[in-house]
This record gives structure tokens, sequence and C-alpha cells, in this order.
């Protein structure tokens, strides 16, 4: 048993959101109690204490929609690329860098990726993977890093035919052999769904093929609308907007997942919450590619559920709460609006989606949720209580805060070091992939 206490307590629980000097019991996967510590401390003498050493002791984070994938590009410039538009982002970046990906590289993307994730107190991803270099085996390899390095993950690959059928039949198959496998091992820690890049990548026929070799074992994960060639294309090729053709599809529904949504309009949204399809946002990654801002706001109005993600743009959530609130309030010339749905995004709805695959509590400290528990190094300056939580969260804390990261009641990240991981020889493979990738894009050494 494992007992996290020594600092304030912040639950997400609306029955108990918050202890001043709190602490939490887990027993083997679960969290067994939540309460003051000299309680807990009196009722669980022989438990493994965990220190937080006076700071926050909160849920882990769970990251909506990420790319495993673009792990290794971090410094990388590829030559002659100077894109003017996001067509030409896709092409000259991450097409080029999914198209050189082999095995390898997908492992030491995921390990570059986890590490990260785990540093910065995320303890549940949502990845969309891409390989087109090696696609057959690819979310296994994804699968066997995320158990060996403890964290929890739904994966897909992203169905493409922009490299012709040959790879559309591969990518379609990934996501079916390893839908089925999830399925079979019914695993708490590993999840599937069904990934599709961008609409105009991909045909009615392919969508087809999907649906029938998905055959209702999961939910689809799809990038919708978020630069305007999808719109263009649905428009001109199938005389619809890319929600119509969603829907048309069959590929709509309660447990899918559709990222970014930045150029829906009204009628789409409404069929969105009619179908009870849920949307994540990124807004980080949004800006950077100059694509726009998502309508929000609108979209939670209508009562669909919005969740957060960072399209591998960052791996610290935090950071994009913060940007969320502030492109927000840009967009709508208003600075009053938004707070209420970044924190409903973040704390709420990210965890809605995750309670859908996983199957149990997530992102909540409370008797039987899941023991995925993460303690920041926050000393507060300022009062500190249940009525302000979310100013500090938003103004004072970011992902490397996090000093502790306990996933699955599992201990990884202890005071700001790896346990039971070796980070320095991870490291040092990880770079010999990177070089490699990075060589075969620019052809020259590194």
């Amino acid at each position: 048993m494992l007992l996290i206490g020594n600092g304030y307590v912040i639950t997400r629980d609306a029955d108990a959101p918050f202890y001043k000097d709190g602490a939490v019991a887990v027993e083997g996967t679960d969290i067994k109690e939540v309460g003051h510590l000299k309680d807990l401390k009196a009722k669980y003498p022989d438990a493994e204490f965990v220190d937080a050493h006076g700071g926050v002791i909160m849920p882990g984070l769970i990251n909506a929609h990420t790319h495993i994938y673009s792990g290794l590009a971090r410094g990388l410039s590829i030559d002659g690329n100077n894109p003017t538009n996001f067509l030409e982002i896709l092409e000259g970046m991450w097409w080029a860098i999914d198209r050189k990906l082999t095995l390898n590289g997908t492992r030491a993307s995921a390990y570059a990726t986890i590490l990260d994730c785990i540093r910065d107190g995320v303890t549940t991803i949502f990845d969309h993977h891409a390989s087109f270099c090696e696609i057959p085996g690819s979310l296994f390899a994804i699968k066997d890093v995320a158990k060996e390095l403890g964290i929890r993950a739904c994966l897909c690959y992203e169905v493409s035919e922009r490299d012709g059928e040959e790879k559309t039949e591969q990518s379609i198959r990934e996501n079916a052999e390893f839908a089925a496998w999830a399925k079979k091992a019914d695993d708490d820690m590993i999840k599937a769904m069904f990934g599709g890049h961008a609409l105009f990548t991909i045909s009615d026929r392919t969508f087809e093929k999907m649906v029938e070799a998905n055959n209702g074992m999961t939910g689809f994960h799809i990038h919708v609308a978020e630069g305007m060639n999808d719109v263009y294309d649905s428009l001109r090729n199938y005389g619809c907007r890319p929600v119509n053709r969603l829907l048309y599809n069959g590929l709509l529904g309660e447990k899918t997942l559709l990222g970014h949504c930045i150029h829906v309009s009204p009628a789409e949204m409404d069929i969105i919450k009619e179908t009870g399809t849920m949307v994540v946002n990124n807004p980080e990654s949004n800006m950077g590619n100059a694509v726009g801002c998502a309508p929000v706001l609108q979209m939670m109005q209508k009562g669909i559920t919005v969740g957060m993600g960072t399209d591998a743009y960052t791996h610290d959530m935090l950071e994009s709460l913060k940007v969320f609130l502030i492109i927000q309030r840009h967009q709508a010339a208003l600075p009053n609006v938004a707070w209420g749905e970044d924190m409903t995004m973040l704390f709420r709805n990210n965890r809605i989606i995750a309670e859908k695959y996983f199957g149990k509590p997530l992102g909540i400290l409370k008797e039987g949720a899941a023991a995925d528990i993460i303690v920041m190094d926050y000393k507060p300056f300022t009062p500190f209580s249940d009525e302000n939580i979310d100013g500090h969260m938003l103004f004072g804390m970011m992902g490397k805060n996090c000093r502790t990261t306990i996933i699955n009641g599992k201990v990884l990240y202890k005071d700001r070091e790896f346990v039971g991981i070796d980070e320095e020889r991870i490291n040092a493979w990880t770079m010999e992939q990177s070089r490699a990738l990075w060589g075969s894009l620019n052809n020259r050494e590194y």
C-alpha cells in the first residue's frame, strides 16, 4: 500500500474537492481512500509513504490527442522546407517524417514521448500514429513501449490514401488487428481506436472499408476540418461538408473522437451533438499551423463533449490550458470568456473521454478510481483553497512542476528521478534512431 501525503490535495471530486493537509491511500491499482493526512496515517500505519514535500497532490493529467510519430522531430529542420500553408506543412514536414519512420524509429518516438509525458504529469494518452515507411506492427511496437514504461494509452493508426492503395490497406489492417488484440486482451492500460487522417486524404470507398474492418470493435479517431482543405474537398467532390460525410459513412457515434473541428458549421455541430460524438481541441498546434481558432465555446454551448489535446506540439497539458484561454479570448475579443470551458475540457471532459475507453474513473481522486496521481512542486505565496484552485492551476503551474508521477498504483517518477527506468540507456538508443531519421531526411550525417 502507498500513502501519498504532506501537501494540498486537489481531488476534482465535487463531493470533496480539497484537503489542505491531505493524503491519498492506494491499494494495488486503485485509490482506497482520500482524506486528511493525520487520519490516513493512523489508519494505514504500514503504508509506504510518498512525501509531497508541501506541494500539490492531484489526479494525473489526460492528453486526448497526440502524435507519438513526431517524437524525434525536436530541433529538426528539413532542407528546403519553407511552408506557407497547412498542406505544405503536412507535405514538407510530417508526411516526410512518417515516410522515413521505421519500426525502430517508431519505438524511439514512443520512448521519447512517453518519458516526457511522465515527467509532465500526463498519465493517459490518446495517440494517433503514422509511420508509412513501416506500417505493420507499428501499433504493437508502441504498445510494448507503453507497457514497459507504464503509461496508460489508447492507440490507433492514421488511415490515409496519400501513399497509395497498398499503404491504405496496410493501415486499415493495422488498426483492425490491433483493435482485435485490445478487445481480446482487455488490458486496463492499453486500448484501441480506429484512426483516420484528414478527410481530404480518404475516399468514401476507404471509409466503407474502415467501417467493415472495425466491425463495431471500437470508436474512430479522425482529423476533421483542421484546415480548409477538408471543407473544399468535401464540398467539391462529395457535395456536402466534412461532418456530413462522416455521418453518411457511419463513422460518428458516442465512442468516436474528432480532432480539431476548426472549420465546422453550426449545422455540423448539431450533427456532432445529436450523434453523441466527441471532439478534441489542440490550441497550440492550431496556432502554430496558422489554421484558425476552433469554435469550442459554441460547441460546448450546444452540449458537445470537447476535450483537450496537444497534437504533440507539447506534452504539457497545463501549457495547453493556458493557451486555450488566451486564443479563445483573442478570437472573441472578450477578456471574460473561456475560463469555465477551459477547466471543463481538461478536468471533466478528458475524464469522460478516457472513461469511455478504460472503463474506470480516471482524472479524479476518490475511492475506486484508478491510482493515477501526480505531485506538483508548488508552494503558494497567495491564499490557496477550494475557492481558487483553478486560478493557481492556470497562472501558477506548469508540467515541469511535476516531481512525482504514479500510474496504476506504480511509482514511475519520484522526486524528479525515474524509478526502474534506465533513462540514460533509452536516451542513447533514441539518439541513434534520431540521427538515422534525420540523416535519411536530409541526406547527411548528424
